[in-house]
């Protein structure tokens, strides 16, 4: 199994800082006269021209210029929008060496045309006149929370940011945020435009990422790239592995989903997960809830068969089960958990399952058998969907250092337990064994709300027993899930008060248009 095709776009492919460092050395070697930063910084002065028309802003630009490369291609956008007599100063932080010839350069030219430099904070007067910020101080390589006058200068930024309503313009990625992580080290700079070059960041798209790029656009520089272990989950990505339906068929060729958990004082967890995998398109959808006192039917969705939650764990009819929604971490939900483990047949296993197989070693051993089964196939067959706090469990951290580094968490936990990893949250990261990784381009943060992660575990265990991988199975789950809360937002029903409930009946529609492609533009 792969997770790239031979030929995944440019436009989606995802480079880590190191990756990046290869590509400009190799360009480098074979053009040692080209000069990646003179590009860089006139697409930098281009975009900014076009940011400052389209949000109508005054044409009077502050460019903050840090000490290494990322001060470099501010430099050089500096001269140029100098020389199209647009007004600009630029606050030069830390020590200006220009390793780069083409930073030298633009330096002296701008200088010689009597270019404004400030070495300290403009005053309030004077920051208040411009309409837009070019964040040169910091590139891909920062490694440490921003401090002294760098700090500052993010802050300041920030600050004019909120109060004026002024463009902020990021060069490459914003400054304070890991290029690889997407992790906030600090102050970060907040833009409203990220001109990223030759290739898309992981970090621009995930953790704290999703809060400091605005609309990201990206500049190849000409430079040929080669292909990358990650990529972006798009539309197009999602639309292509809907499921097609023969008419000469019945309910016997799509599958039977079994639902596990449910336990006291949390039924609807289960209940959720049903309903959403009854509304995905599987032949029956059984469920089986684990507390004692449990209905006996859904009086919403009568199509869903509720059955015992012990006899459906051995059922070797079900085609697919989802389990751990409400579950519990008792004896009985560890009973349970190991009667699902095993059959050879696709998991989606969730919450409390999932603390049970970081807390439980019998049953940690268990899920490593079941696993194990599925080794010689073509691919893994559990899907584990962990929250942060879930996957720092299963791999005896915090949830902070997870969040600090969610693309190297889901790649770890997906090569220990040998299965499709979604790692929930801004930018939910799905990853699989073999070291591929995707980040998921849908969602919104009406999201954040109790059910959600219950109804896409239904979703996904709907397509399961559909018949495809988990692979392909978490990624048409992953994106439906975050497309129809976006539609949800687009009909004023998110962020606020927006439910699972409401987000399954979108998903449903989203998934019979072939998902509406309101999402086509994300990466342009």
């Amino acid at each position: 199994m792969s997770a790239t095709a031979a030929a995944v776009p440019e436009a989606v492919r995802l480079y880590s800082s190191a990756e990046i460092r290869v590509i400009e050395a190799a360009f480098t070697k074979l053009h040692p006269r080209a000069s990646l930063m003179q590009r860089a910084g006139e697409a930098v002065a281009q975009l900014a021209t076009e940011a400052m028309v389209k949000r109508k802003t005054k044409k009077r630009v502050l460019v903050l210029a840090g000490p290494g490369n990322n001060g470099g291609d501010a430099w050089v956008a500096a001269q140029v929008l100098h020389a199209k007599k647009i007004p600009v100063l630029v606050w030069a932080l830390g020590e200006q060496k220009f390793a780069d010839p083409a930073a030298r350069k633009a330096h002296a030219a701008y200088l010689k045309a009597n270019g404004v430099i400030a070495r300290k904070c403009p005053p309030g007067a004077e920051f208040a006149a411009f309409g837009l910020i070019i964040d040169g101080i910091f590139g891909i390589g920062l490694k440490r929370a921003p401090a002294g006058e760098f700090a500052e200068a993010i802050v300041a930024a920030n600050q004019h940011r909120e109060r004026s309503g002024a463009a902020v313009l990021a060069i490459d990625i914003p400054s304070g945020l890991s290029a690889d992580s997407g992790h906030a080290f600090g102050e970060a700079i907040h833009a409203d435009f990220t001109l990223t070059f030759l290739g898309l960041k992981p970090g621009l798209y995930t953790a704290d990422g999703v809060d400091c790029c605005g609309e990201i656009h990206v500049e190849t520089l000409e430079v040929k790239l080669p292909e990358s272990r990650g990529e972006l989950l798009t539309c197009e990505r999602a639309a292509a592995l809907i499921p097609q339906r023969r008419s000469n068929s019945h309910k016997g060729n799509y599958g039977n989903v079994g639902i596990i958990g449910g336990a006291e004082g949390m039924v609807g967890a289960a209940l959720l997960a049903a309903r959403a995998a009854l509304h995905m398109g599987p032949g029956k959808v059984y469920l089986g809830l684990a507390a004692d006192k449990a209905m006996s039917v859904d009086a919403i969705n009568p199509e869903i068969m509720l059955r015992a939650a012990k006899a459906l764990a051995d059922d070797s009819a079900m085609t697919a089960i989802a389990i751990g929604m409400g579950l519990g971490e008792d004896k009985n939900a560890a009973r349970l958990l190991r009667l699902a483990l095993a059959h050879k047949r696709p998991l989606v296993i969730d919450a409390d399952a999932l603390n049970l197989i970081a807390s439980n070693p019998s049953i940690g051993g268990a899920f490593e058998a079941y696993a194990a089964k599925h080794r010689a196939n073509a691919g893994p067959q559990a899907i584990l969907t962990p929250h942060p706090g879930e996957a720092a469990r299963l791999l005896k951290t915090t949830s902070a250092k997870v969040q600090q580094d969610r693309i190297g968490s889901a790649l770890k936990l997906a090569a220990r337990f040998n299965s499709v990893i979604v790692l929930k949250g801004a930018g939910t990261v799905i990853a699989v064994p073999d070291g591929h990784y995707l980040i998921n381009t849908s969602g919104n943060p009406g999201m954040a709300s109790g059910g959600m992660g219950d109804a896409l575990s239904g979703m996904m265990a709907a397509f399961l027993a559909q018949g495809m991988t988990a692979f392909a199975a978490a990624q048409l789950g992953v994106y439906l899930h975050g497309a129809a809360a976006d539609a949800c937002l687009m009909h004023g029903m998110a962020p606020l008060g927006l439910t699972a409930s409401e987000v399954i009946f979108e998903a449903r529609t989203l998934l019979n248009s072939g998902l509406q492609d309101h999402h086509a533009d994300d990466h342009d």
